[in-house]
């Protein structure tokens, strides 16, 4: 796997019967915009005006180049940042650590975005599922969680994985991560695709704004 690609592209399921098919995209000029077939997702959670929804594969490297700066911009603004599985089916382990955190997420939420954090820190030393359990073990002990034998027993996690698999493919998701700025506003566009991330801030200060304005003739006649 060439871990330099600026994307990680999926095998995406195909309309037809299942079969899988690889979606690739020529980046010269730069990034892809997705094509959203589904755009119900992409809303903010209720009782905020903006938030950042992504969709991430915990080993895809670009992925982690995103990390930090999406961390920031959340913790900046004070906004929500959905994050929603996408492993891809070639990625050896990226599917247990997205199974890993939503464990981590029975505990407290805080505990599991901060071990997928960690997960993204430590890419570059998670080859494979056995140092992923291993890197696992560590976190859980330097958090005083005691880890299961089996951390998923059911399948409800995978589960929950799947299902947000499910709902990335309905939205057209041709790579990851996939980066949108969405808003509650019902004028101009709801969501932007965060494409150039050096733009991050940028998009973030314009959807405040845009909605801030509009909050006054909601309330006016109250």
């Amino acid at each position: 796997m060439r871990r330099n690609l600026r994307f990680c592209f999926p095998l995406l399921c195909a309309v037809v019967a299942g079969a899988w098919a690889v979606q690739a995209h020529a980046q010269v000029g730069g990034a892809p915009t997705t094509p959203v077939h589904d755009p119900s997702a992409l809303r903010p959670p209720a009782g905020a005006r903006v938030a950042i929804v992504e969709f991430e594969d915990m080993e895809c490297p670009d992925c982690a180049n995103a990390n930090p700066l999406l961390r920031e911009a959340a913790a900046k603004y004070n906004i929500p940042w959905v994050r929603h599985d996408f492993p891809l089916p070639f990625h050896a382990w990226s599917t247990q650590a997205a199974i890993n955190a939503r464990w981590f997420d029975t505990k407290s939420k805080k505990l599991g975005d901060d071990y997928r954090d960690s997960v993204f820190a430590a890419q570059p030393s998670i080859v494979d599922l056995n140092s992923l359990r291993q890197f696992t073990e560590k976190f859980a002990q330097s958090h005083g969680v005691a880890l299961p034998f089996a951390m998923d027993p059911q399948g409800k996690l995978q589960a929950e994985v799947k299902a947000d698999y499910a709902l990335g493919q309905r939205i057209g998701i041709e790579h990851t991560p996939t980066i949108w700025v969405v808003t509650n506003s019902s004028k101009g566009a709801p969501f932007v695709e965060v494409v150039d991330r050096t733009k991050l801030f940028q998009l973030i200060d314009q959807a405040l704004a845009e909605t801030r304005s509009a909050a006054p003739e909601r309330t006016a006649h109250k």
